[in-house]
């Protein structure tokens, strides 16, 4: 049972961060909302529906594999819970859990959803790109807090939080 997951924990982990470089290269390559043109919307609002597919399909499946195999894990292993090192990770799952819900889930969906009624005509383009700015850093942060997570199931650290 404890190699079955790990195996789940391992994967959810490459899923997780997978998931998260490619959300930032999108972000990074994302084409400007345009100026109102129906051709420059109509891209950045396909662009956007891929990113929210990303974070909908690869992203959560992801981060939910992997806390959930974490906890059961943990759950299993009584002598962990008194290891540091593992409750480190339990905060750290819980960052990576609220940033996703946070930045991947609220922002880009809404991202997505406003273009998509740009495009139709719904609202205006200058709706648009209100969280660019703060998108590629978000990620850069979630990415370093998951391989902090990645650091300490491999280090163990004993030494800390004892």
């Amino acid at each position: 049972m404890r190699r079955i997951l790990k195996l789940l924990h391992t994967i959810g982990a490459i899923g997780l961060t997978g998931s998260m470089a490619a959300l930032l290269v999108m972000t990074v390559y994302a084409p400007a909302p345009g100026a109102g043109e129906p051709s420059a919307l109509a891209e950045y609002a396909r662009y956007r529906a891929a990113m929210s597919g990303v974070a909908t399909y690869l992203f959560f499946p992801s981060l939910g594999l992997t806390i959930l195999s974490g906890l059961v894990s943990l759950s299993l292993n009584r002598a962990w819970v008194d290891q540091g090192w593992a409750l480190g990770k339990l905060g750290v799952g819980l960052l990576m859990f609220e940033g996703g819900l946070i930045a991947i889930a609220g922002a880009m969906r809404k991202e997505a959803e406003l273009s998509a009624q740009a495009v139709r005509g719904d609202v205006g383009a200058g709706e648009l790109g209100a969280w660019l700015d703060k998108e590629p850093m978000v990620l850069v942060f979630l990415i370093a807090i998951s391989l902090i997570a990645v650091a300490l199931g491999i280090w163990r650290p004993r030494a800390f939080w004892k």
